[in-house]
């Protein structure tokens, strides 16, 4: 089965999981458990935007030492241990956040600023996903492979994301 058949094979199943649940964590939950099953991807999950109040990390220039921020932090995911916080505009994640839009990384170290969560992760996708004109929260997949992501994961991932919402 092509890869496109896979993601419209799975559309109907993202609708069914997510039709009359108002909890996202159960939803990303499931649609994590849902990709990465289908696709043996690497590392699939959420990051969601959440308002912190923690110290002040190493490179948070401009933040005082405690103070409220907005920032991705790790949700529901299938695979290895992941990095728990990341900051706008930081790594792949960030980046799609801040940007708005699904970024595609055939090679993660060419990529600059990318977090090495995995030391085994060659090639990401991040997708945006909106409440409203909000970014709420972002899909993250990760593969073992270098340029394992194309157009046909951007526009499946999008409307798999978008049925969510």
């Amino acid at each position: 089965m092509l890869k496109e058949e896979k993601y419209q094979a799975l559309l109907p199943q993202v609708e069914a999981l997510c039709e009359g649940e108002d909890d996202m964590i159960a939803k990303m939950a499931n649609i994590s458990a849902l990709l990465h099953r289908e696709f043996g991807f690497w590392w699939t999950g959420f990051y969601r935007v959440e308002a912190t109040s923690r110290p002040r990390s190493k490179g948070e220039e401009g933040l005082s030492q405690n103070t409220t921020h907005r920032e991705l932090v790790l949700g529901p995911f299938q695979g290895p241990l992941a990095c728990v916080h990341i900051g706008y505009g930081k790594g792949v994640c960030g980046t799609a956040w801040k940007e708005r839009r699904t970024v595609v990384v055939a090679d993660v170290e060419r990529f600059p600023g990318h977090i090495a969560c995995s030391s085994e992760s060659r090639s990401e996708i991040v997708v945006p996903m909106f409440r409203g004109d909000e970014v709420v929260a972002v899909l993250d997949i990760d593969s073992r492979h270098l340029a394992t992501f194309d157009d046909t994961d951007r526009r499946c991932l999008e409307q798999l994301v978008a049925a969510m919402a």
